[in-house]
């Protein structure tokens, strides 16, 4: 069977796309591994109608949307390998050892995270360590954060919170993440700095209580933000000559167009930052309405 679209990836973006397209009357396959990047966490937020819903009710709620539309089907399988067959086709193998057809392709995959190599740091993420200050900035107003930044994102986290709390404390793991200036700039502002590596996070039931580093010395604080590093969570984007830009996302049009003809991104794994639900979902809107609109150009 040929689908005229396959989508990959059933985050906020691939199920918007499913259905956009299901909508649209277009035969469509969505393929998932059911292994979204938000499942560590309790709730997300910043989704109008939906603020404070748990990850897992999210998607739930969205499959049900979905099944109204039966020429959309969602599959549970992790796609290993996207090959051309034809000038306007594509073929899909999965992990279990499926086969599917489809004319165009939507990437919506998304990214992984890679955590800073500070012990006990997955026991709070997602509980009381959080990335996105958007996502999850309101829940920590005014109580002592502490940032944990390796690299040059450090001052721009710290800024960011100040907005939420202004009891802050940078710590950059041993490493020189901040420049004089920006010392000054936050000492002005009474926001700690600790340069000395952090020998292990203290708390209880995902409830972050004290950092402590090496030589000694604590933090106690109730929460705080990461800034880690982010990678495409599939290589397919690639295989396929993908073109990325510095973040590592996947270079689009304004409707999830690649340089690849036939082959769409959206989510995280085009727009790599801001990471929110609802930009994601738009996104996988933007780039179904690009499939329907060149489907129906290379038809009519």
């Amino acid at each position: 069977m040929l689908f005229e679209c396959a989508i990959v990836g059933g985050g906020p973006a691939g199920l918007s796309a499913a259905l956009v397209l299901g909508r649209a009357r277009r035969n469509v396959v969505l393929l998932d591994d059911n292994n979204p990047r938000n499942a560590v966490t309790r709730e997300s937020h910043g989704f109008i109608t939906r603020d404070g819903i748990a990850p897992g009710e999210l998607r739930r709620i969205a499959h049900e949307d979905i099944s109204k539309y039966g020429s959309v089907q969602v599959r549970r399988a992790s796609v290993n390998a996207v090959r051309r067959v034809s000038h306007s086709s594509f073929q899909l193998a999965t992990q279990q050892g499926e086969l599917y057809m489809a004319r165009k392709i939507i990437l919506a995959t998304g990214l992984k995270e890679i955590l800073p190599p500070v012990s006990g740091l997955r026991d709070f993420y997602g509980k009381s360590i959080f990335n996105c200050p958007y996502c999850d900035g309101w829940e920590l107003k005014d109580k002592p954060l502490v940032i944990i930044s390796e690299g040059p994102n450090a001052f721009h986290m710290a800024k960011t919170l100040y907005n939420w709390s202004v009891r802050l404390a940078v710590c950059t793991n041993g490493h020189r993440a901040l420049t004089a200036q920006q010392h000054e700039a936050l000492g002005r502002r009474n926001i700690k700095v600790y340069e000395h590596r952090i020998v292990r996070l203290i708390g209880e039931n995902g409830a972050l209580q004290k950092v402590m580093f090496e030589g000694g010395g604590e933090y106690v604080c109730e929460g705080g933000f990461v800034t880690p590093q982010t990678a495409l969570s599939s290589s397919i984007g690639q295989s396929l000559g993908c073109r990325t830009n510095a973040l590592g996302g996947i270079i689009t049009d304004d409707f999830g167009r690649t340089n690849v003809a036939g082959v769409y991104a959206a989510g995280d794994t085009a727009a790599v930052a801001p990471s929110q639900l609802i930009i994601a979902a738009g996104a996988g809107s933007r780039a179904a309405i690009g499939v329907n609109s060149d489907l129906t150009n290379e038809d009519f």
